[in-house]
């Protein structure tokens, strides 16, 4: 038995010949300077193949801070060969490398100890977060606490399996005859973790936090654009100990996605982005039928209830499309308010929004970063144009802020005047843009809220029994009421329609990296 090794939550005993965990070694740390105040900087090896960092050998990767267009880092992507070895190894990492033989216990420890790491850096990982994503910096630790809180649960949960159990005994079956049975849920294999670069580091732990946790190995393929907060991960996960091939990291153009997401290696694809590339996932995967679960998008609903109070709805409301400069699949951004209503919420809402400080996410007074890039805030303000050219007003916002000329700012903006069926209340714009529909009643309101395509997430305002008794009609995977109050460990997240195939995090969405194994014997 090795010694002890003391991961920050418990001493573990390790059983099985596993490396022991050390800090960076001085190759680890190697890095090109970068052009930015924060001091970003970029590996020179950034592609992370069976406990080894590797030099990418394709096209290089420029990484931008979306708030200033400067230049943080260029790294080169992975080629197809590069690829091909991380498939392999966490093939062989799951199939009997020093990965597969770790104990429950084990894992778990490893998982901790990630959690902890990342707790220790989360000052360098926000800044990071604002220079790379443009996540305002006052609210950007959020993306780095949040993500401890789920690996320190993922952790729990790979000591004591999912909750219905890794061994569970079914009653007895007496045709043809009486026999006994058990049913063992056991790791699924190789899985892709798709990223997108909204929430990067979240979206690590939600993918390789379950993953890790039934003893499945990863092969890590992150947006270009979150990229350096994806490196920053992996790297903390070498530190943690974890053995070569559980997690693999490669990036680089689309074809890298589809060479992951179609290798028969691969058990399992866990993607998060649009419903549009999500779709391509699943022609991907359909050649070898490995199992898809899929994150995708929202444009999700925002009910006042009748004789709700508008005063407490107006800043939870906004702001609940422009943090994040409105990149986040979850944001409410279909208001639907009673038609005697509708006016005061407008202006109020409106004179809110314009109170929003917009600007560099490095700067603690900002509320509102910027958009990802330049040609996403083109996209946005086509959605703008033609919704104008539609009939519909802008209460607010529909422009360039005064003042920043340098970055990929767009003003938080209130539509107004546009109905459910309108273009820009459909379409998911990833922006700070709000639609206020209005609605006759109860029933009214159900059916605009229920009348897209997307069913990922909805809020209601309003006295909490009747808030209930609508949530029960709206198709939804998540309904919170009166803004909910934080996002659980314990909860799924996903949602029917284009919003997505199966669950992240929560007890279901563990569930999704295990296979079950009924073993049945006469007596």
């Amino acid at each position: 038995m090795k010694a002890v090794r003391c991961y920050g939550r418990e001493d573990i005993r390790f059983e099985n010949d596993v490396p022991e965990p050390q800090l960076r070694a001085g190759a680890a740390r190697e890095r090109a300077t970068a052009g930015t105040s924060l001091g970003v900087l970029a590996r020179e090896s950034a592609c992370y193949i069976d406990g080894v960092w590797h030099g990418g050998r394709a096209e290089s990767i420029t990484s931008v801070n979306p708030s200033t267009g400067e230049v943080l880092a260029v790294t080169a992507a992975a080629d197809t060969g590069q690829v091909a070895a991380a498939l392999s190894a966490a093939r062989r990492a799951f199939d009997g490398g020093a990965w597969s033989r770790l104990t429950r216990a084990e894992r778990g420890a490893l998982l901790h100890r990630l959690a902890d790491l990342i707790e220790r850096d989360r000052d360098r990982l926000t800044a990071l977060i604002a220079a790379e994503v443009g996540t305002a910096i006052s609210t950007a630790d959020q993306q780095v606490m949040g993500p401890v809180g789920f690996l320190h649960w993922f952790a729990d949960a790979a000591v004591r399996g999912p909750s219905d159990g890794l061994e569970q005994p079914l009653p007895l079956h007496h045709q043809p005859v009486t026999t006994s049975s058990m049913l063992l849920r056991e790791p699924l294999g190789v899985v892709a973790a798709v990223t997108a670069y909204n929430y990067p580091i979240m979206l690590c732990a939600w993918k390789l936090g379950p993953a890790l946790a039934s003893g499945s190995s990863t092969v890590l393929v992150p947006s270009p654009k979150g990229l350096l907060c994806t490196i920053a991960v992996v790297e903390l996960m070498e530190e943690a100990g974890f053995p070569p091939g559980a997690v693999n990291l490669v990036f680089g153009s689309p074809a890298v996605t589809e060479q992951v997401a179609g290798a028969p290696e691969v058990d399992m694809v866990s993607f998060t982005g649009s419903a549009a590339v999500g779709s391509k996932i699943m022609v991907l995967a359909a050649p070898t039928l490995k199992k898809v679960v899929l994150e995708l998008g929202g444009k999700s609903p925002n009910i006042l209830l009748p004789g709700a109070n508008v005063d407490v709805t107006i800043a939870p409301s906004a702001l609940r499309f422009c943090l994040n400069a409105g990149q986040a699949c979850g944001a409410t951004t279909r208001s639907l308010v009673p038609v005697d209503l509708v006016e005061e919420f407008v202006a109020k809402s409106a004179a809110y929004m314009r109170g929003l400080t917009v600007g560099d996410a490095s700067d603690p007074a900002t509320v509102v970063g910027p958009l990802i890039t330049d040609a996403h805030r083109a996209s946005v303000e086509a959605y703008l144009a033609r919704a104008v050219d539609a009939g519909a007003k802008l209460a607010t916002g529909g422009g360039r802020p005064a003042g920043l000329d340098r970055g990929y700012f767009l003003e938080p903006t209130l539509i107004t005047n546009a109905d459910n069926d309108f273009e820009i209340a459909q379409e998911e714009l990833f922006a700070p843009v709000g639609v206020v529909i209005p609605y006759r009643d109860i029933d009214d309101a159900v059916r605009i809220a229920n009348t897209s395509k997307y069913a990922l997430n909805a809020n209601i305002w309003g006295a909490v029994p009747e808030a209930i008794a609508v949530s029960r009609r709206i198709r939804s995977g998540t309904v919170t009421i009166n803004g909910g109050g934080g996002r659980r460990f314990d909860a799924p997240w996903g949602g029917p329609g284009y919003s997505g195939v199966g669950r992240e995090c929560g007890e279901d969405g563990y569930r999704e990296f295990f296979e079950v194994k009924h073993v049945q014997w006469p007596l």
